[in-house]
């Protein structure tokens, strides 16, 4: 059975602000994409382009610590640097002879949840200019949500909320605005990183979604619809380390039945005492469906958080050096100048490994390490089974000839990272 499992984002500007196009129709995406980014259900990914059947919904949750303790839930928190004196607060853990276990304390209401959590939840609106060939400039806009992570403005969100965003505005539960800045972006555990100049936010405290149970009660909060921030929903741990296609990247995501809709993406899920235990990110695409909602789990989102403050990106990952885009339809491949659909090399990074090996922008990928490429996730499932200075053998055609290179691994770095804190 083929599920259809989505990324869940929310369109404010749909059909706003566009130049030179009479007709309103939506341009052929050319937006590239890097390895380890692939296509939506085998096509260029069309950027905050609204579609409910195509767009999954991602509840976005939210949590805030406005104390030390609240229910008798903490009895304290230990602190993690981040970059410079970024402090990630985390829920206390005891340990005991089964290992491991959460403070003790009282379970808190869904009421009492909603009201700690409240000023922690932010609503993301991003803007994004798309340039077609025929149809001119445009603005596309969208909204999605956010989790306060440190009290001096670091947000953590969803990759697919801000990828390809020109211009990114965060807003709070008092109604605050802030222009905020990428800090780092990761496709494959679709985590994203914002910054905002403030001081003194209602920063979370961080759970252990290792401690969670199926059946545990959970709770949502989130802006759907781009226009409802603070909503809140509930409901319980459905299922734990569901590994399930997003954008033919697989992912291993908790299982959740709170409501989401489109809009949540890149907030938190959090425990009846109030800890961030995931930041959820899809739902079922189908249209006979519902109550199947999916979360990053905590641990994966910070860790991956924290690398992207760190560093700007996440270290350790293998990689080619290029662009690639994948081509399906007949007017795509026309923008591109290609005659026939297929996954293509559209950048080779400047002195990069697949510079080295002789790939060329234009080369369309016929097998990597001897296996048939139909879609990016065939490349991109190759290089998960390497590390770095691993090499690959790759075969491609440019023009009527096929050409073989083999390919020493390097370590993937962003480019041209979108913003960088200033």
């Amino acid at each position: 059975m083929n599920n259809n499992w989505e990324y869940d984002y929310s369109e404010l500007y749909h059909g706003q602000n566009q130049k030179n196009d009479p007709q309103g129709q939506e341009p052929v995406n050319t937006q590239e994409q890097t390895e380890g980014n692939e296509q939506q259900n085998g096509e260029p990914k069309k950027k905050h382009r609204p579609n409910a059947k195509r767009i999954a919904a991602a509840a976005a949750l939210v949590l805030f610590c406005g104390a030390a303790s609240f229910g008798g839930g903490y009895a304290g928190y230990r602190m993690a640097r981040g970059a410079g004196t970024t402090v990630i607060r985390h829920a206390q853990t005891v340990q005991s002879d089964e290992g491991a276990a959460p403070a003790p304390g009282s379970a808190l209401s869904v009421k009492d949840v909603a009201k700690i959590v409240g000023p922690s939840v932010v609503e993301v609106t991003t803007e994004q200019v798309t340039t077609h060939p025929i149809f001119g400039q445009f603005v596309q806009g969208g909204a999605g949500s956010g989790v306060i992570l440190s009290q001096d403005g670091y947000i953590i969100t969803n990759n697919h909320v801000v990828q390809g965003a020109t211009q990114v505005k965060v807003r709070l539960t008092d109604g605050s605005e802030y222009e905020a800045k990428i800090v780092g972006m990761d496709s494959k555990t679709d985590v994203a990183v914002l910054k905002v100049q403030a001081e003194g936010l209602a920063s979370v405290v961080v759970g252990d979604s290792d401690l969670i149970e199926v059946g545990e009660p959970v709770i949502a909060v989130g802006n759907p619809l781009g226009r409802l921030g603070g909503s809140v929903t509930s409901g319980i741990v459905s299922a734990l380390d569901r590994t399930i296609t997003v954008g033919n990247e697989e992912m291993h995501l908790l299982q959740m039945d709170a409501a989401v809709s489109p809009g949540n993406s890149g907030g938190g899920l959090f425990n009846e005492r109030g800890e961030l235990i995931g930041i959820v990110n899809a739902k079922s695409g189908g249209e006979n469906t519902e109550g199947i909602g999916f979360a990053i789990p905590v641990n994966t989102a910070v860790r991956v958080a924290q690398e992207l403050m760190d560093n700007g990106y996440v270290t350790g990952r293998p990689g080619m050096g290029v662009t690639v885009i994948q081509i399906t339809d007949p007017q795509t491949a026309y923008s591109y100048g290609v005659s026939q659909a297929g996954v293509y090399v559209r950048d080779v990074n400047k002195g990069g490994a697949a510079e080295k090996a002789g790939l060329k922008p234009g080369d369309r990928f016929v097998s990597v390490d001897g296996v048939a490429v139909s879609e990016t996730g065939d490349v991109t499932g190759a290089l998960a089974k390497h590390q770095v200075g691993d090499t690959i053998d790759v075969q491609v055609a440019r023009g009527k000839q096929m050409v073989s290179a083999s390919i020493v691994l390097e370590e993937l770095k962003p480019q041209q990272p979108a913003q960088q804190e200033g």
